[in-house]
C-alpha cells in the first residue's frame, strides 16, 4: 500500500460516516459523484482518496457500500474500542467528557487527569478523575495509547516525559503549544482560535 497522505487520512472517517448512513437507508451501491454531492468533497478527489487502497471500485458500478464499509472499517480500527485518556479537565476537557464520542461506537475517554484537589476522586459523565501524579502508572495500566491534552499552555511539555514512558502512540493536542517529544508518537494539533483565525482570512479575501 502506498503511503497515504495525511489529508486522505482526515477525510476517510468522514467517508466511513456517510458510508454508513447509505447502508442504513438500504443502498447497495455508490458513485463517487453521489458521494460526493453526500459529503461535500469532490469527486476527482474521492477517486484519488480510494485509489491509494487499491481497486475499491469497478467502472461503471460504482463501489459496493458494505464492501467499502468493511473495508474502512478495518483500515480505521472500528472493530475495536479505542480507550483515551484526557488530561485537563478545565472547561474545553468538561465539554469533551460530556461530548465523549457518543456517535462512534469505538472510541470513548476512559480515564481523566487533573490537579484540581476538588475533583480527583471523582467521576465525571462516567469517567473517573485521577490526581496527575498518577498519568504514567494509569496509562499503562489501562493501556491507554492515545490521550486528548487540553491542560494550561504552561504545563504541556512537562507533560512530556511521563508520556513517553507510558508508551503513548498519540496525542491530540487542543493548545497552541507545540510539544518535543519522541518522533515515533504521532500528534494532531487543533488550534481552535488559528483555525476560527484561517476561517475568517478566508470570508475577507473572498469579499474583495
Amino acid at each position: 500500500m502506498k503511503e497515504i497522505p495525511k489529508a486522505t487520512a482526515k477525510r476517510l472517517p468522514l467517508y466511513h460516516r456517510y458510508l454508513k448512513a447509505f447502508h442504513d437507508m438500504g443502498k447497495l451501491r455508490i458513485s463517487s459523484t453521489e458521494l460526493s454531492e453526500a459529503v461535500k468533497v469532490d469527486s476527482a478527489t474521492i477517486r484519488r482518496d480510494f485509489s491509494y487502497f487499491g481497486a475499491l471500485g469497478k467502472r461503471g458500478y460504482g463501489y459496493d457500500i458494505e464492501y467499502l464499509l468493511e473495508f474502512f472499517g478495518k483500515t480505521l480500527a472500528q472493530d475495536r474500542l479505542q480507550t483515551v485518556a484526557l488530561i485537563g479537565v478545565g472547561n474545553l476537557g468538561n465539554a469533551l467528557l460530556n461530548y465523549n464520542f457518543k456517535k462512534s461506537n469505538n472510541i470513548r475517554i476512559d480515564a481523566a487527569f487533573d490537579v484540581n484537589e476538588d475533583i480527583i476522586g471523582t467521576i465525571h459523565n462516567g469517567v473517573p478523575v485521577y490526581d496527575m501524579s498518577e498519568l504514567e502508572t494509569q496509562l499503562q495500566a489501562m493501556d491507554i495509547e492515545v490521550v486528548i491534552i487540553t491542560v494550561p499552555e504552561t504545563e504541556v511539555q512537562s507533560l512530556a516525559p511521563q508520556l513517553e514512558a507510558a508508551n503513548v502512540k498519540g496525542i491530540l493536542n487542543f493548545t497552541s503549544v507545540r510539544i518535543d517529544i519522541d518522533s515515533n508518537i504521532h500528534i494532531q494539533n487543533v488550534d481552535l482560535t488559528n483555525e476560527l483565525q484561517t476561517l475568517i482570512y478566508y470570508i475577507h479575501t473572498s469579499n474583495h
